[in-house]
């Protein structure tokens, strides 16, 4: 720099020698604009497009698994993989499968992806940010000129509001017995994967191997408030909450409204009112971010002039640690037992879901903050208390979540949004992150 200053500005060679210090100093800064972006406005019409398919006249977005609507947004998805140089493929499970290959087919695929059925008058953005995200990250690098070491493959899930079925078909944990259960469509779930293309008699095809996976990344909306609330860009989730379920089934005697005396009755509408109370109490008790739910009730008769005589309960418990869950379960069935002793009613409990809480791999989260740094975007770590398809990829492989702010923290209704810009600041992450990831060597 000292030859530089010492020479005068009309020199001829000043301004050359200067405009080269210039361009040297401001290279590192340069670097981030060297990488390839989303094409953002071509990512917000595909969502906006695929608002139209099961759209109710009313309110809200019906693409309910195995319906017609779903598989109309099926078919758009795949015509989306086609146009971003994807070739797909329809697993026994119905899953939909887009590939790119990569560099060196002898290595493991990193996969990217989500799934685009929704529940039933829902929003058009859990699930369709993710999968249609995936796939302009896909088509950005065909058409960047960008070939991955990895085999890159974009996975949309087939059924994932119903239980995670796509995934768990990958994973082994969806098995031939349990086909024949119902789904929303009214179809069997044996029918349902029949009726989106895929093979239920051969399911077992489905299934991958921890070898033949490389990674899994999968970019969601937050569901929740928080990163809309203070104002943060991008989540980096910490793992997938433990979801468990009952059945709480609450026995007492069924009698006459008007002829029993109030201390004589065995009320199990009384003592099922009571165990919410306490379900609320015991989870609140303790600092974390627990939840427990009580979200569905049947009672029995049903009658105005009836002391109820049976109650059931659906009761949901959440937590990132599975020791808390059975801690706080273990809890609950304690007040149940006090609660039976005092109203003269029985409480029994019967297993409905067990998903075991699945952790981000560390690599991955700090590789998305880094992503997410080098594109100047805010980032908070928090975990995600909605289940997802990387819950079940997880038990297979290293997998993380990006999360994206949801406006008011609204999800699964039809008051869901995401801003464009969220969106295109999540895809850019998903981008980064995967051209990142495909240049690590793990053991």
């Amino acid at each position: 720099m000292r030859n530089i200053h010492a020479l005068k500005l009309n020199h001829p060679r000043a301004k050359s020698i200067l405009l080269l210090a210039a361009l040297i100093l401001a290279a590192p800064n340069l670097q981030p604009q060297s990488s390839p972006s989303i094409n953002s406005n071509r990512l917000r019409q595909h969502i906006e497009a695929m608002g139209a398919i099961g759209k109710d006249p009313v309110a809200g977005i019906s693409r309910v698994a195995y319906t017609d609507a779903d598989k109309q947004g099926r078919e758009y998805t795949i015509s989306l993989m086609h146009a971003a140089g994807l070739t797909t493929t329809i697993d026994a499970a119905g899953n939909i499968s887009g590939r790119l290959p990569g560099g060196d087919p002898k290595l493991p695929t990193l996969i990217i992806g989500s799934h685009v059925d929704s529940v039933p008058l829902g929003g058009n953005f859990d699930g369709i940010v993710g999968s249609f995200g995936a796939i302009e990250v896909a088509q950005t690098l065909m058409e960047s000129h960008v070939q991955l070491r990895h085999p890159l493959e974009v996975l949309i899930f087939q059924n994932e509001e119903g239980g995670l079925q796509g995934s768990r078909a990958i994973s082994g944990e969806l098995h031939e017995q349990d086909l024949n259960q119902s789904t929303r469509s009214g179809k069997s779930l044996r029918e349902g994967i029949a009726f989106i293309g895929g093979d239920p008699d051969h399911l077992s095809a489905a299934r991958r191997k921890p070898a033949d996976i490389f990674a899994y990344l999968e970019l969601h909306i937050e569901q929740g408030g928080t990163l809309a609330a203070e104002k943060i860009d991008i989540g980096v989730v910490q793992g997938i909450v433990g979801n468990s379920r009952w059945d709480v089934t609450i026995e007492g005697t069924a009698n006459h409204a008007g002829t029993t005396p109030m201390n004589e009755r065995h009320d199990a509408l009384l003592a099922a009112a009571k165990f919410i109370q306490a379900v609320n109490q015991i989870v609140t008790s303790i600092p974390g971010r627990q939840v427990a739910t009580v979200g569905k009730i049947q009672t029995i008769p049903g009658a105005y002039n009836i002391v109820s005589g049976k109650v059931i309960l659906g009761l949901d418990v959440r937590d990132l640690e599975q020791s808390r869950i059975e801690m706080l379960f273990s809890k609950m069935q304690d007040e149940a037992q006090k609660i039976a002793q005092a109203g003269g009613t029985k409480f029994s409990f019967q297993p409905v879901i067990d998903d075991k809480p699945a952790l981000c791999d560390p690599r991955l989260r700090q590789l998305i903050g880094s992503s997410a740094k080098q594109l100047n975007l805010s980032t908070k770590s928090l975990p995600s208390g909605a289940t997802h398809d990387a819950q079940s990829i997880g038990r297979l492989a290293p997998m993380a979540v990006i999360f994206i702010p949801s406006i008011g923290g609204i999800s699964h209704a039809p008051a869901e949004f995401s801003r464009p810009q969220d969106i295109s600041n999540g895809a850019n992450v998903l981008l980064r992150a995967t051209i990142q990831l495909d240049k690590e060597v793990w053991k």
